[in-house]
């Protein structure tokens, strides 16, 4: 039989699972996600994904990939998918795509949001969605500082010390902050991130928006190299992944992440 290659988008609260990667301890989003997709093609099903979010990391537009020889429609996998999985789970969309799509290796950029109330007292309603900073923060250091960090750099000093990427060189095409009341959201767009690139850049932005650093601080770290300059990284339940982008032919994703979270 032929061989068809299905992409899907999930999205996933990261509280109940230890990441994406499967692990043989803990409950992960991939082996979730096979699982539901396994009972409905009636055969064994192993995913890809084009970002490994750590524990605690939640994604809005998540892509991944499965090769299967199963003959269902769309809708049937999503469907199908959805009602073998638990509540933190959901498939969104579905797509059959040419042999040559990769998840992570098609993948042009991707899109990270992280957000954080900016008040005294921690979050209630929104525990484990968000992360708290009880610091005032000034956006307009925050800006500065990130403006150093947009373009094409060695981010070694912002990515984990375990990290085994085989080039710590990632460009940066957006770092945007933005505040409405109490609620605070950084959106970063590069071509790839590092293991903690996102969190690790939150924390040194959110020193320099306390005022414990000047904006300058930020590119200074990211000249040194040394992780061990850098900020506190900053807490995983405040971060998304958003989307991620691919070249127009493969048409992914067709819909836009919409959670109820700003």
């Amino acid at each position: 039989m032929t061989s068809r290659r299905i992409a899907l988008v999930v999205e996933y609260d990261g509280r109940g699972f230890c990441g994406w990667e499967r692990q043989p301890h803990c409950e992960s989003v991939q082996a979730a996600v096979e699982r539901a997709l396994s009972r409905v093609a009636d055969e064994s099903v192993r995913v890809v994904c084009a970002g490994r979010t750590d524990a605690g990391v939640h994604a809005l537009g998540q892509v991944a990939h499965f090769d299967t020889e199963a003959i269902r429609r769309e809708d049937g996998w999503r469907r199908g998918a959805n009602s073998n999985l638990g509540a933190g789970v959901t498939v969104v969309e579905v797509r059959e795509v040419p042999g040559d799509f990769h998840a992570r290796h098609s993948a042009r950029w991707r899109h990270y949001r992280y957000l954080l109330l900016n008040r005294p007292d921690r979050p209630a309603v929104l525990h484990g969605r968000v992360a708290c900073e009880r610091r005032r923060l000034d956006l307009a250091r925050v800006r500065a500082a990130a403006r150093r960090l947009v373009g094409t750099h060695d981010f070694s000093a912002y990515r984990a010390s375990a990290c085994q990427a085989r080039s710590p060189v990632r460009t940066v095409y957006a770092l945007d902050v933005a505040r409405q009341g109490a609620r605070v959201w950084f959106d970063v767009v590069a071509d790839g991130f590092l293991h903690h690139m996102v969190r690790n850049i939150v924390g040194v932005l959110l020193a320099v928006g306390a005022g414990e650093a000047e904006p300058g601080w930020a590119g200074e770290v990211l000249e040194g190299r040394d992780r061990t300059a850098g900020g506190v990284t900053a807490r995983a339940e405040g971060l998304y992944l958003v989307r991620v982008g691919y070249p127009a032919r493969y048409r992914l994703p067709l819909v836009l992440p919409d959670s109820g979270v700003w």
